[in-house]
């Protein structure tokens, strides 16, 4: 039996998102697939591991319902073994920007966001444009970057996606919205509405990469303008591209490279931190600071 991991999202108008959570629950049960799955009536947004077979076989089952007959799916090693259970959730959005109305879907997806750009255009596009014309905006988690960004991306000072829009509305950012500027994340689903907020306000030329960082990788490894590892939201925390990944990371305590997370042993902290794998070995290292380690003895 052989595992893999499907990471997939499609923007479109579902009238009975319940209907359709108790269906893809149902084929996922029977498939033996785990993962993650969120519905709402703007489309879905799912990540399953499972065998290969079985998730050709959701694969398939998904094109017999026209709405998602145009998803792409990206693969990637792992399999269902990197989650503990299968969750399929109802949502108002997809993604929680908290912006649901600013979403707007038609059969041809989301409505008013950047063009799309494959990973293979990039590079022109900063040649036509100017190195100093174009900007990498990232979509995602500002800890998510501290492992990996694209080289000189603009990376906003976000913990989660609910924090984009007072971020964009800061004025931060005003001197580059009339620079070219290119979105991206994971898988796309979360750039593809960040570029519909940027728009919204103010931001002239903006693209959204095709696919995410899962296909540029997939198609430059590390020899493209990708800097690092990426992080990944299961039990695998991470995926390098090839063995010319180099670690960007910053341990917190002996300041080497590295891009192994730890959760901060003291639970009420618990914040996601970098510790690298040999200060790990050192118990009293396992916390986000020393008076994390103070408070977990007391």
């Amino acid at each position: 039996m052989k595992n893999k991991i499907i990471l997939y999202y499609c923007f479109t108008s579902l009238s009975d998102p319940e209907a359709i959570k108790q269906w893809q629950k149902s084929v996922c049960d029977a498939l033996n697939l785990k993962g993650r799955i969120l519905i709402s009536e703007h489309g879905i947004n799912g990540t399953l591991g499972g065998d290969i077979d079985n998730l050709k076989k959701y694969i398939k089952t998904n094109k017999t319902y026209l709405p998602f007959k145009r998803i792409q799916y990206k693969w990637s090693e792992g399999g269902g073994q990197d989650f503990p259970r299968l969750s399929v959730k109802v949502r108002d959005e997809i993604v929680a920007f908290k912006a649901v109305d600013e979403i707007k879907v038609n059969e041809n997806g989301l409505v008013g966001g950047g063009e799309h750009i494959k990973p293979e255009a990039i590079e022109k596009l900063i040649k036509d444009k100017g190195e100093d014309n174009v900007i990498f905006f990232d979509g995602r988690n500002k800890y998510e970057a501290q492992i990996g960004k694209f080289k000189n991306a603009v990376v906003p000072d976000v913990r989660t996606t609910k924090d984009f829009i007072p971020e964009l509305e800061s004025g931060k950012y005003d001197d580059i919205k009339n620079k070219t500027v290119i979105t991206y994340c994971t898988g796309g689903v979360r750039c593809e509405i960040l570029s519909v907020l940027m728009k919204n306000r103010g931001f002239k030329d903006v693209y959204q990469m095709d696919g995410g960082i899962v296909k540029y990788g997939e198609k430059f490894k590390d020899d493209g303008l990708w800097d690092g590892s990426l992080y990944i939201f299961d039990n695998r925390m991470t995926q390098k591209f090839s063995e010319k990944s180099e670690d960007i990371g910053i341990c917190i305590h002996c300041e080497g490279k590295t891009s192994n997370f730890e959760n901060c042993a003291n639970v009420s902290c618990n914040d996601l931190v970098l510790i690298c794998e040999a200060c790990t070995k050192d118990k009293s290292r396992l916390y986000h600071s020393e008076n994390c380690l103070k408070l977990a003895v007391v």
